[in-house]
């Protein structure tokens, strides 16, 4: 084995040991499981509507805990979801800057596929889907997702997320990018400790 491949070994490793404190996996009933960023270090959880179609959830962290989450804020049609974990000190990701990514750009996938914890996935960026003003919309990438991913970090080389996991479409992967996050998190206001879901 070369040495460049064994220094890229190291550095993907490293990269999914940083994404795998700041992702969780979310479960509503029966309906099996998804995943979730942890977006504040508040305990404010990101993920896809889809995953969380209720006004709670379980959601395990990375050190093995199981906690219960409300829902603050939905909004499925951008497909995201906001919850709130019980007050503590949570760890968070870092992110990245989703409008100047490039076709080419190798990107990460981080998730619980299949219900397999703590998975990585490889890929290239394919193009950034953008709106009307000209702002990212989606991130279409040839990354390998499945079901479990949705709602798990899509993210840079340097472990900084850009966007969360939501479809796969064509046999490539669409992310939700960070600026639309931030809009969705915009609209839904700040959400007070121990606030519930109406």
């Amino acid at each position: 084995m070369s040495v460049l491949a064994l220094e890229l070994g190291a550095a993907l490793a490293g990269v999914a040991d940083l994404l795998r404190r700041a992702t969780v996996q979310v479960q509503v009933g029966a309906r099996g499981e998804g995943s979730g960023v942890l977006w504040r270090a508040d305990g404010l959880v990101l993920t896809n509507a889809h995953v969380a179609p209720a006004d709670g959830a379980r959601v395990r962290l990375s050190d093995g805990r199981i906690v219960e989450a409300w829902l603050v804020a939905r909004d499925p049609e951008c497909d995201l979801a906001a919850l709130r974990l019980p007050p503590g000190e949570y760890p968070v990701a870092e992110r990245g800057d989703a409008a100047a990514l490039r076709p080419g750009e190798l990107i990460l996938g981080f998730g619980h596929p299949l219900g397999v914890p703590n998975a990585l996935s490889l890929g290239v960026v394919h193009r950034v889907l953008r709106d009307d003003a000209g702002a990212p919309r989606w991130i279409q990438a040839d990354v390998r997702l499945a079901p479990g991913n949705s709602g798990g970090p899509l993210a840079d080389v340097y472990g900084r997320v850009l966007g969360l996991n939501t479809l796969v479409a064509g046999g490539l992967g669409y992310a939700v990018p960070v600026p639309v996050i931030s809009r969705f998190l915009q609209r839904a206001g700040p959400p007070a400790p121990g606030r519930r879901a109406a």
